[in-house]
């Protein structure tokens, strides 16, 4: 297959999935893991595209072929439980399925973009600035989404006695996003503190 037949099979494919992982194009086009960086760069020069820890996905802003129920990020449905959004300075809004892809959401955005992140405090289930969160990460209570789970409250005190009761750590928003950054290696990462938007 020349490289162009496999760009227009890859752009079909991130069209209608919105996230690949490199590893996978690799093995379904039969071809190694270099060849397929090749054939990506120009989708990503071009805007439509942008790479994400061992992937690409779906530039923001790009037609889609999606329910307005599945999360940006990961593809899987959202419960509105555990939705986070990501709200931009045009008025647009991404949704994803928790606040652990939210969190890989924004780490993919250039630093100049300018968005407002909410959630649901996960006991009262009401609406939360996610900057100004507190999350429990490793909890031994399994809410059935994305791993490692990050659940969000908004005061420090109820996350506390929530992790006597079911174990795991509390993060600070910025500390997880700092961890999200070392382990996923992202070059572009905004850098929001409380209060910015």
């Amino acid at each position: 297959m020349l490289p162009a037949e496999r760009r227009k099979r890859i752009e079909e494919w991130v069209r209608k999935q919105g996230h690949l992982k490199i590893s996978t194009l690799s093995k379904q086009l039969g071809v190694s893991e270099m060849t397929i960086h090749r054939d990506i760069k120009p989708l990503v020069d071009e805007g439509l595209v942008v790479k994400t820890f061992g992937g690409i996905s779906l530039a923001r802003g790009t037609v889609a072929k999606r329910e307005d129920n599945d999360c940006v990020y990961c593809r899987k449905w959202i419960d509105k439980r555990l939705a986070y959004r990501l709200i931009y300075a045009d008025g647009t809004v991404e949704k994803t399925c928790c606040a652990h892809c939210g969190l890989l959401r924004q780490l993919q955005l250039p630093e100049e973009t300018q968005f407002h992140a909410i959630c649901r405090d996960f006991l009262k289930n009401t609406t939360i600035s996610a900057s100004w969160a507190t999350y429990v990460c490793d909890t031994s209570l399994n809410m059935g989404c994305c791993q490692p789970q990050l659940l969000p409250f908004e005061f420090k005190d109820e996350a506390k006695k929530f992790v006597k009761g079911f174990g795991g750590k509390l993060m600070m928003y910025e500390d997880v996003l700092d961890k999200m950054r070392a382990d996923a290696k992202v070059v572009h990462c905004p850098s929001h503190r409380k209060g910015d938007s």
